[in-house]
């Protein structure tokens, strides 16, 4: 037996376990940033469309392995670091930030207004966001990005819409 009478395997697997969770939810690491994590996790999502923004299928696939990695792992990450919503928690935002920019033409210029309003609308957390965000475990700390990505999407949308009606 190990010491503290757990079965050795298993507290080796535990340990092993939590490690890739903490990976993952970090975003790699990027959660342990001293200084606003949530925005490097931001623009870790920015680096991330810039590599897929040409096929969508793998734009689409990413996110939707993210989101899904995030609701099954951040509850457990909560736990691991005894802290709701801990600020090294950042996989929310990174899948946040990707949601922002999917079907979304490669522009500098939108990117970087993509970056700004989603920034912009997970601190101020607009309605249905600041009470998604009160719910426990994995659907509050995903749920609030989710949806600052799907209005900042949204707001892109109608921009580039109004703008090819300007031009037309």
């Amino acid at each position: 037996p190990a010491v503290g009478g757990g079965w050795a395997p298993f507290s080796n697997g535990m340990k092993i376990f939590n490690l890739i969770i903490k990976t993952i939810t970090t975003f790699f690491y990027v959660g342990y940033l001293p200084f606003i994590p949530g925005t490097f996790a931001s623009i870790a999502g920015i680096f991330l469309f810039y590599l897929v923004k040409d096929n969508n299928s793998l734009y689409i696939l990413l996110i939707l392995t993210l989101i899904i990695l995030g609701f099954l792992l951040t509850g457990r990450a909560e736990k691991i670091f005894n802290k709701k919503d801990a600020r090294c928690i950042v996989i929310d935002e990174v899948s946040g930030m990707l949601l922002s920019l999917i079907f979304i033409p490669y522009d500098v210029k939108l990117v970087i207004m993509a970056f700004v309003l989603f920034r912009i609308l997970d601190t101020l957390k607009p309605f249905p966001s600041g009470r998604l965000e009160r719910i426990s475990g994995s659907m509050g700390i995903m749920s609030d990005d989710i949806v600052a990505g799907l209005y900042t999407n949204i707001i892109l949308q109608v921009v580039l819409r109004l703008a090819s009606f300007k031009t037309s």
